[in-house]
Formats: structure tokens, C-alpha cells, sequence
């Protein structure tokens, strides 16, 4: 858990870059460093306020270099703390595969207040449909707090609305209400497209929520910098 306050900051900050270190790679008078930081202290021993006055120095010489990659990742770890404790709603694993039209109509109506429902409404046969389903699969993995579902449109029990010129089609829905309704949509992409090209449609109109860090999200950024 992320302490607020300046001290809890400083020590948070402070545990965090010790643990982070390669111990393994460091130079033994500096393992012997973090050894003695990491021991504790009992309130009355007379040892502790010199040793801490002296630490605090050492400690600085420690802590300096690469401080710029670690606090990167410090600051990286506590948003992600931080977005952990505030996401609410569940989360979801793949695409759903609704039956009917009552299954339709309950994951639209019964879905958490906070969950973006994304349906994509397709016909075997239909250019553009086939694509879109696999677009969708990896949609899925992207955005887990988004829940996709696809269904056909025989088994809407509104076929007659979807028409094969009007597919594949894309409805957007939260909170019961709808966000979205994308009628032939791959018109909006070119003969060929991928998922990065649906993603990028969705938020032009802002209807996916901010992407999630995956664990090694961290690791890249600091490959690339």
C-alpha cells in the first residue's frame, strides 16, 4: 500500500529502491550497505542514531545512481497501485457468445453500471464479419474491464433489421444505455483491417476506457527510454 504522507512517501520510496536492486551485482561493501539497512533496530539501542545519521549519507550515495530508471518505475508502480484501488466492475476473460434475444437484451440490462458492453452483430458469409470476430478476440484480452459479446443476427430475433448491407454491425452500450450504434462498420476501415484499426475507431468516439498496464508494462518503457 502507497503511504501519502511526506515520510511514508520518502520510506516507500526508500524500500521500493532497495528491493528493485540486483543485490548479486553490487559491490560487497555495498551489499554489506543494504544488509545493514534492511536489519532492525530495537527503540533502545544506542547504536540506532548515529548509524542512522550516518546511513542517511550513504544511503543518498546508494540510492543516486540510476535514480532516474528506478524513481520512473516507482512513480509507474504507485499509479498502477493507485488504478488497482479505484477500478471498480468486474472483469472479463474473451468474447461472450450470445444465443438470443433475451440473452442480448439481459447483458445489456444487467451488466455493472461502470462496464462498457461491446456486441458485434454478424452473418456467416458477410464480408467483414469473419475479421471483425477476430478483431474482437484480441479486443478482449486488451480491455478486460470491457465485456465483449457477439451475436448473429437470426438469433437477435430482429433479423429483418439486420440486413446483410448493414453488417457487421457494432452496438456500444453501459449503464443500459446505448453509446454506439455502428451500422455496416467496416466502412469505416480499409479492405483490409486489424484490431488496432477497430481500438482506434472505438476511442475516436471515446467509448473504450484508458488500457490497462499489463505486469511487464514497466519493463518495456524502460527499454525503449
Amino acid at each position: 500500500m502507497v503511504s501519502l504522507g511526506p515520510k511514508g512517501v520518502i520510506n516507500d520510496w526508500r524500500k521500493f529502491k532497495l528491493e528493485s536492486m540486483d543485490q548479486e551485482a553490487l559491490p560487497p561493501n555495498k551489499r554489506e550497505l543494504l544488509r545493514q539497512m534492511s536489519s532492525p533496530h530495537k527503540p533502545g539501542d544506542s547504536c540506532v542514531g548515529g548509524f542512522n545519521r550516518k546511513m542517511s549519507a550513504q544511503e543518498y550515495e546508494l540510492i543516486k545512481e540510476d535514480d532516474e530508471k528506478s524513481l520512473h518505475k516507482y512513480r509507474k508502480q504507485c499509479m498502477q497501485e493507485m488504478h488497482e484501488r479505484l477500478s471498480f466492475g468486474p472483469k472479463f476473460e474473451g468474447v461472450y457468445d450470445l444465443d438470443s434475444g433475451e440473452a442480448f437484451l439481459e447483458v445489456i440490462e444487467k451488466e455493472h453500471r461502470l462496464t462498457v458492453v461491446v456486441v458485434h452483430i454478424f452473418k456467416d458469409g458477410v464480408q467483414g464479419c469473419e475479421v471483425l470476430n477476430s478483431c474482437m478476440d484480441c479486443l478482449a484480452t486488451e480491455y478486460p474491464s470491457v465485456k465483449f459479446c457477439r451475436i448473429s443476427a437470426a438469433a437477435t430475433g430482429a433479423g429483418e433489421r439486420f440486413s446483410d448491407d448493414v453488417l457487421p454491425a457494432l452496438l456500444v452500450y453501459k449503464a443500459g444505455e446505448l453509446l454506439g450504434n455502428f451500422l455496416a462498420v467496416t466502412q469505416h476501415f480499409s479492405e483490409e483491417f486489424f484490431a488496432t484499426d477497430v481500438e482506434a475507431f472505438l476511442n475516436e468516439y471515446g467509448l473504450l476506457p484508458e488500457k490497462e498496464c499489463g505486469p511487464g508494462a514497466d519493463e518495456d518503457e524502460a527499454d525503449v527510454e
